[in-house]
């Protein structure tokens, strides 16, 4: 393995070359992801704290689209760093209102509590199973491409429409997906089809978000009729 083959920033341009082994990219991805959920977690406290207003469909579409194409455009270069951080940092704002309206519910505290714990065990079993099988799971990603866009759609018909009964159906299709996922990006990293870990965390960032916000409203919505 030489030099180049490695993580290097450099100094005149500050770009980070993102063919790293597999380990490598792996390793970087697990600890990347785990500062960026703890800030998420830190800006949805403080949002919940204040009890600052949810930004709105619109607001909340333009500034995770934008950021995301903007991190998509600094992947290869330091400035990636800083702009994965402010994507998860504004999901995390937008997380704050919801979570502080589980919470006002009855028993919203062990809802919460349930799908968080929900999400942590599902993303560690499926990460260590892809990461112990070391089976391919690359078939996975026009499906889940397929079923992620028809999903967001369907999820857009029921806040538009009001119709209950389809948002927990894209709840229910989004907790599937989602785990698709996570069994899909874990073995692109360790067969090398992912070698920059910024693209590898958002894209394991967003799945364990919408997977806590599907779980969350499912358990919610079995709480709200007991």
């Amino acid at each position: 393995m030489n030099s180049a083959e490695r993580l290097v920033l450099t100094r005149d341009t500050g770009a980070i070359t993102p063919s790293l082994p597999a380990n490598r990219v792996l390793r970087n991805t697990y600890w990347l992801l785990s500062l960026t959920l703890l800030f998420s977690a830190g800006a949805a406290a403080a949002t919940a704290a204040l009890q600052l207003p949810h930004p709105g469909l619109v607001i909340t579409l333009i500034g995770y689209f934008g950021l995301l194409f903007l991190t998509v455009r600094l992947r290869d270069s330091a400035w990636g760093l800083i702009s994965v951080f402010a994507l998860t940092g504004f999901m995390g704002y937008t997380l704050g209102p919801i979570i502080s309206h589980y919470l006002a519910m009855p028993n919203g505290h062990q809802v919460v509590m349930m799908a968080m714990g929900s999400t942590a065990a599902i993303f560690l079993g499926l990460s260590a199973y892809a990461t112990a099988s070391r089976r391919d799971f690359s078939f996975m990603g026009g499906f889940l491409m397929t079923g992620i866009i028809v999903a967001f759609l369907a999820g857009l018909g029921a806040i538009f429409f009001a119709v209950p009964a389809l948002a927990l159906t894209v709840s229910a299709a989004f907790v599937l997906l989602m785990a698709g996922l996570i069994l899909y990006q874990t073995s692109q990293i360790i067969h090398g089809g992912e070698t920059n870990y910024i693209m590898a965390t958002v894209t394991l960032f967003v799945s364990v978000f919408n997977l806590f916000i599907s779980l969350l409203h499912l358990l919610g919505f079995t709480n709200s009729n007991e």
